[in-house]
C-alpha cells in the first residue's frame, strides 16, 4: 500500500491534535449527523432492508471464497469485450502498468473520476514524477487537489472544509491550474459548484485519456459499474479516446442479478438516494461511442493476504459507502486525517493494517481507534463486524504484529517483544491458581494500597495513560464477607 501518509504520528497523538481543532470538530458534526440522518430515512423506507443487508454480505462471502475463479472469468469476459487486462501485485507495479500506458498514447494530461485505489496507490503522484499532471473532477476531490490537502472521507473527502474555506481555495489555486475563479465568487453551494463546473469544462473537452476506478465488476459480461451524482464521472469515461480502471480486485460481483442487491443498498446508505443521479456502465470498447481503448488494472495491494485470515477478510466486503463514517463518534470528533489512511474511520481502521501490515505506528494504532460501540455494525449494508475484526487486529498487535500464512490458514507470528505482559500474564495464571497466595497478594495489596503509584510503570503505561487505575478497596472481598456473614474464605 501507499506511503502517501508516512511521516503522521499514530492515531492518538494526531487525534489529539484533531480534537482541538473547532472548527474542524464543527465542520464534521453538522456534516455526519445531516448524512445520518437523511440515510436512516431512506433506509426505512425499505421493508426488506435487513434481506437486502444479508444478501449482500452472502454475495460477497460467496465471491471471496471462489475469488480466483470469478477473476479468471472477467478477465475472459473483458478481453472479449475489446479491452486489456493488467495485474498489479501491488501499488509499483499498477502506478508503473499506468503510466506506461499513458505514456504510450502521447499525453502528459488525465482527467481522473474519484477513486479510492488510486489514492490508495498515490497514482496522482507518480505520474506526476513521470511528467504526467493528473486532474481530479469530482467537486470535493478537486477541492482537496486545489487545496494541496489529503481526503479525509470516503464519500465526501472535503468534509473537513466549510463554504468559506472553499471559496477561498479556488479564489486562490483555481489560475495556476486551469481557467480561474470569476472575480468576487461568493460562497453559496450553487457559486461554487458553477465555479467548478467552468473550471473542469475546459479539462474534459481537451483530455485524451480518462483514468477511473470502478464500484462493482460483473463477472459474467466484464461490465464496470460506477456510480456518482455530479456527472463528472460520466465526462470521464465517455469523452476520452483512452480509458484506465485501477481497480482492486475485491469489487467483482459473479452476475448483474447480484448487482441488483448492491444498487439498491450503496444508494442509500451514502447519499442517503434511492438511486445515484449518474449509474454508468461499460463493458470493452464499442466503435463510435465512448473510448477507442480500454485497460482494466486489477489491483492486489495486501489483498490476497487479506483474504487469507478468516475473521479480517470480511473487510473486503466493503462497498465503500462510508455508512459507518458518519455514526462512528471517533471519527465525529477527530475527523479524517488522523487515520493516517486514504480509508478513515472504522472501516479504515481494519482495513489500511491489513493491507500495509501493523508494522508501523500509524497502523498498529489504528486497531484501538474505536471504543467498540458497535455502531458501524449496525449501518453496515454488508454486515462487517467491524467490532470483531478490530478486537482480532489488536491480537495481532500485541502478539508481535504480522499474520503468517500456512496453506489455507493464518496464524500470529510469536513476538519478539512483549515479554513482560507475557511474563505478567504468566504470574496472573499462577496467582489465580493458587487460592492461598490470591489470599495473601489481596491482603498485601490492601495494607500497601496509600503506595500504590497512579499511573503504571514500564510497558503497563501504555494501559494506564488513557485510563484511570481502579482504586484498591481497604479490605479483600474475602475478608469482607467473613466479617460481615461469619464464613470462612467466602463460604457460610
Amino acid at each position: 500500500m501507499s506511503g502517501t501518509f508516512v511521516g503522521m504520528p499514530a492515531f492518538p497523538a494526531a487525534a489529539r491534535a484533531a480534537v482541538r481543532d473547532t472548527t474542524l470538530r464543527g465542520n464534521l458534526r453538522h456534516a455526519t449527523h445531516t448524512i445520518r440522518a437523511k440515510r436512516a430515512r431512506a433506509v426505512a423506507e425499505l421493508d426488506d432492508w435487513e434481506r437486502l443487508r444479508q444478501a449482500g454480505k452472502r454475495i460477497k462471502d460467496h465471491t471471496l471464497r471462489h475469488l480466483d475463479r470469478y477473476l479468471e472469468q472477467l478477465e475472459e469476459s473483458v478481453t472479449a469485450a475489446g479491452g486489456v487486462v493488467h495485474w498489479a501485485a501491488d501499488a509499483d507495479e499498477a502506478n508503473r502498468i499506468v503510466a506506461e500506458l499513458v505514456r504510450a498514447t502521447g499525453e502528459t494530461e488525465v482527467v481522473k473520476v474519484k477513486s479510492m485505489a488510486t489514492q490508495e496507490i498515490a497514482l496522482n503522484e507518480a505520474l506526476e514524477a513521470q511528467g504526467i499532471h493528473a486532474y481530479e473532477t469530482d467537486l470535493a476531490e478537486l477541492i482537496v487537489q486545489l487545496g494541496k490537502d489529503r481526503p479525509s472521507h470516503i464519500l465526501v473527502p472535503a468534509i473537513h472544509r466549510n463554504r468559506g474555506e472553499i471559496r477561498d481555495i479556488f479564489t486562490r489555486e483555481m489560475g495556476a491550474w486551469g481557467r480561474p475563479a470569476p472575480e468576487g465568487l461568493p460562497d453559496t453551494p450553487a457559486d461554487l459548484a458553477d465555479a467548478a463546473r467552468l473550471h473542469l469544462r475546459e479539462k474534459f473537452l481537451r483530455a485524451k485519456v480518462g483514468v477511473s476506478g470502478a464500484n462493482f465488476m460483473v463477472a459474467e459480461t466484464g461490465t464496470l459499474v460506477v456510480v456518482e451524482s455530479e456527472g463528472n464521472g460520466r465526462m470521464c469515461l465517455t469523452l476520452p479516446e483512452t480509458l484506465i480502471s485501477v481497480v482492486g480486485i475485491e469489487k467483482i460481483v459473479p452476475t448483474w442479478q447480484d448487482l441488483e442487491v448492491f444498487l439498491q443498498t450503496l444508494p442509500r446508505s451514502s447519499t442517503a438516494e434511492r438511486m445515484n443521479p449518474y449509474t454508468s456502465m461499460w463493458t470493452g470498447t464499442t466503435d463510435g461511442d465512448g473510448p477507442r481503448v480500454f485497460h482494466l488494472v486489477l489491483l492486489d495491494n495486501g489483498r490476497t493476504d487479506t483474504l487469507a485470515d478468516e475473521v479480517g477478510r470480511q473487510a473486503l466486503r466493503c462497498i465503500r459507502c462510508s455508512a459507518c463514517l458518519n455514526v462512528c463518534p471517533v471519527y465525529e470528533r477527530a475527523g479524517g486525517h488522523a487515520y493516517g489512511s486514504v480509508y478513515p474511520g472504522p472501516i479504515g481502521a481494519i482495513l489500511s493494517p491489513q493491507l500495509r501490515g501493523t508494522g508501523s505506528e500509524i497502523d498498529a494504532s489504528l486497531p484501538y481507534a474505536s471504543s467498540l460501540c458497535g455502531a458501524c455494525y449496525e449501518v453496515c449494508p454488508v454486515a462487517i463486524d467491524i467490532p470483531e475484526v478490530l478486537v482480532h487486529l489488536r491480537e495481532r498487535v500485541v502478539e508481535g504484529g504480522e499474520a503468517v500464512r500456512e496453506g489455507s490458514k493464518v496464524r500470529l507470528r510469536p513476538a519478539k517483544g512483549h515479554a513482560a505482559e507475557r511474563a505478567a500474564m504468566r504470574a496472573a495464571r499462577w496467582a489465580l491458581s493458587r487460592p492461598g497466595a490470591l489470599r495473601a497478594g489481596q491482603r498485601l495489596a490492601s495494607r500497601t494500597r496509600r503506595l500504590h503509584p497512579r499511573t503504571l510503570p514500564g510497558p503497563g503505561r501504555a494501559w494506564s495513560g488513557t485510563r484511570d487505575l481502579p482504586p484498591v478497596p481497604a479490605e479483600p472481598f474475602r475478608d469482607w464477607w467473613q466479617r460481615t456473614r461469619g464464613g470462612k474464605d467466602g463460604a457460610k
